[in-house]
């Protein structure tokens, strides 16, 4: 079991690792256009998705389309996802390749704040007090950056409530991590097919024009997109939701020093502030979960023991 939990933790810290350092692949594109790699990345995606499950999902996807397929909700909720996804990654990597790093770093810290939100309101469940206070404090600090700075955060926000809706979609229509970016880059396809051959008659087209670099780095856009997911659905399944929680910030904090550090991105008093707001807040939140894992778990202990005395009672 520890040997499962250690395996688990190295998988999902593996992800969120390579996701934190993703800005630097982009970077290496930074001439071509958001959508054009947007397009690349749907098409690469799919393709190299389609051979992993392929090999290891065959049956997985067999029964999905059995089942959950005839079902017009299942529909709907990958539709709902694809365009939900494209849209989280068109806007982080244009925010990468016009370096706005820092900010999209802030908008994947406020995400898990955004995901709670989701789920009192779309799916009735219940907030704490610590909650709720956690998210005041993000809010001041959304608000400060807008009146301090002058601009509205719309790179952070969007990416956080895309992201924090695709999760949403996910969770209702429960598909496989990896069978549902088939899926969902399956719905975008065409689109991204249509799009490249506008870009080819007009001559305008990045890909096979004489640039190796570019073509490696479009290509590869398919693998760094699945290899993390796939990383991260192995190993959240092994380790407990909270811990899940506590690594994912390990993306947004490489990703803020990248900014900073390799790519000169200012970090001022007023960033400063912003972020300090967002992560006391974020500390508030996760104590307040741990606490709330730790009463279950408690409560779960305590059920499972006055069975088994009641258990031993009738013998």
């Amino acid at each position: 079991m520890e040997r499962e939990n250690t395996k688990g933790i190295y998988y999902t810290a593996g992800a969120y690792i390579f996701w934190g350092v993703l800005p630097i692949y982009w970077k290496f594109i930074d001439q071509i256009s958001a959508l054009e790699i947007l397009a690349h990345r749907v098409i690469w995606s799919f393709i190299f998705v389609l051979l992993i499950v392929g090999i290891l999902k065959r049956k997985l996807l067999k029964n999905f389309f059995q089942v959950q397929m005839r079902q017009k909700k299942t529909w709907l909720g990958l539709f709902l996802a694809s365009l939900l996804i494209s849209i989280n990654w068109f806007v982080y990597i244009f925010a990468v390749n016009t370096n706005h790093i820092v900010e999209a770093s802030l908008g994947y810290f406020i995400n898990p704040l955004v995901a709670v939100l989701l789920g009192v309101f779309v799916l009735g469940e219940k907030m704490n007090v610590w909650q709720a206070v956690s998210f005041v404090v993000a809010g001041i600090g959304v608000v400060y950056m807008t009146l301090s700075l002058g601009t509205f955060p719309w790179i952070a926000l969007i990416l956080a409530l895309s992201f924090g809706f695709y999760g949403l979609s996910k969770k209702l229509i429960k598909v496989d991590s990896i069978l549902g970016l088939l899926l969902e880059t399956l719905f975008i396809v065409p689109f991204a097919l249509l799009f490249l051959a506008y870009l080819g008659v007009n001559g305008q087209h990045s890909f096979a024009t004489g640039s190796l670099k570019n073509d490696l780095f479009l290509l590869g856009s398919g693998i760094a997109t699945a290899l993390p997911l796939l990383w991260f659905g192995i190993g959240a399944q092994k380790i407990p939701l909270y811990l899940v929680g506590f690594l994912q910030y390990i993306a947004p904090t490489i990703s803020l020093l990248l900014g900073v550090l390799i790519y000169g991105e200012s970090f001022t008093k007023d960033h400063a502030v912003t972020f300090s707001c967002i992560w006391i807040a974020l500390v508030i939140f996760s104590i307040s979960n741990i606490r709330q894992v730790i009463k279950r778990r408690k409560m779960s202990i305590a059920v499972s023991n006055a069975k088994s005395e009641h258990l031993e009672l009738k013998i």
